[in-house]
């Protein structure tokens, strides 16, 4: 046999799109798992022609699927960021919007059993160890798709899946502000460094001589904005624990600036080369996070969202998406309870994809 036979279930989770596996069904060893996903993804070349990725980040995605190894927790959700164009895969991350499709795949895979009208899949993330609960529709035992929920970033309306994120706070860092400043100036720029649900550095858009309502594709054609970027991203993981991250995803990269459609803050979020065209689930929880805690780099631009728990809006280049959080503020800080955020997803295709057996043999 020339070629091995992977099974797979493909679905759009949130504003994002890729293979989700049982994680049984890959190798064992990193290394070998790696090549195997760059293979199926096609990465290499800009178009992802060889393989079934879509050319752009949020497009090579891939979700890998297991019985939790937890008493707490259903599932065990592995991601994988493959790059686009230079091979590299990424095990470090998480993604909120890919996690959309997990509680969903885990019915389609028979990992759960649906448990009545609403299923709840309780996720553990194991790339940062953060639990999430999704709360799923699942009348007569079949996961729905079709409903009225609308997210910005996707055309129409789907079955609303809601998820509570808990344990989020220093999911890559083991702390909230990783450099244990609200503010760490960096080549002459102020930026916050807050690691909730995913490490991102935060700076105003202002102070990159930007309003922070460019569109994605007017920040890509800015390559001065990346190069002054970058090294500040750089220090920034250094900084935070993270040693070299020249070759890592993570820390991201966001701006802020002033609400212009009634929302509570616009942003910009970059992971990190390119400009996110909607907004990461993750990283919307921590610019949430930002908002919400005195004396950040986001203080003075926005009113603050009244209540406990908060509703955040957050502006971005395809829309907004909200975020509900439940937070304390006192002599300790911000705490952070939960952040609960509405997502859809749908399953797009499922049978076997293809690698050669030169890549990988099978099991």
């Amino acid at each position: 046999m020339t070629q091995t036979a992977i099974p797979f279930h493909f679905f759009r989770g949130g504003t994002s799109r890729g293979p989700y596996f049982r994680r049984e069904d890959l190798p064992e060893d990193r290394e070998t798992l790696a090549r195997v996903l760059v293979s199926v993804l096609g990465s290499g070349q800009a178009l992802n022609i060889d393989g079934i990725g879509g050319g752009a980040a949020v497009t090579t995605k891939v979700a890998m699927l297991s019985l939790s190894e937890t008493t707490d927790c259903d599932i065990d959700y592995f991601f994988a960021q493959v790059s686009v164009e230079d091979g590299k895969v990424d095990f470090k991350p998480t993604c909120g919007n890919i996690l959309s499709g997990v509680g969903p795949a885990a019915v389609e895979m028979g990992l759960i059993a649906p448990q009545g009208d609403v299923t709840r899949v309780r996720i553990r993330s194991v790339n940062t160890g953060a639990k999430v609960e999704a709360v799923l529709r699942t009348p007569g035992g079949q996961v729905e798709y079709a409903g009225e929920a609308a997210i910005d970033g996707v055309p129409g309306t789907a079955a609303p899946i809601y998820l509570n994120f808990m344990d989020v706070v220093g999911s890559a860092t083991g702390a909230l502000l990783p450099t244990g400043n609200l503010r760490d100036v960096i080549d002459g720029i102020e930026v916050t460094c807050m690691d909730v649900a995913m490490p991102v550095v935060v700076a105003r858009a202002a102070d990159f001589g930007l309003t922070g309502c460019e569109t994605a594709e007017e920040l890509d054609a800015n390559s001065g904005f990346y190069a002054r970027m970058e090294p500040i991203r750089l220090e920034a993981g250094r900084r935070m624990g993270m040693g070299d991250v020249s070759g890592s995803v993570t820390p991201k990269f966001a701006l802020l600036a002033p609400p212009q459609r009634g929302g509570t803050v616009t942003a910009r979020y970059f992971m990190p080369w390119k400009c996110h065209p909607t907004m990461a689930v993750t990283g919307a929880q921590c610019l949430a996070s930002c908002v919400l805690t005195p004396g950040t780099v986001a203080e003075g631009l926005f009113t603050p969202p009244q209540g406990v728990p908060a509703l955040v809006l957050i502006e971005h280049p395809g829309g907004a998406i909200d975020v509900t959080v439940d937070y304390e503020t006192g002599k300790d800080g911000f705490t952070l309870k939960s952040a609960g955020l509405l997502r859809t997803a749908r399953l797009l295709a499922r049978g076997e994809v293809f690698v050669p057996a030169t890549v990988w043999k099978g099991l």
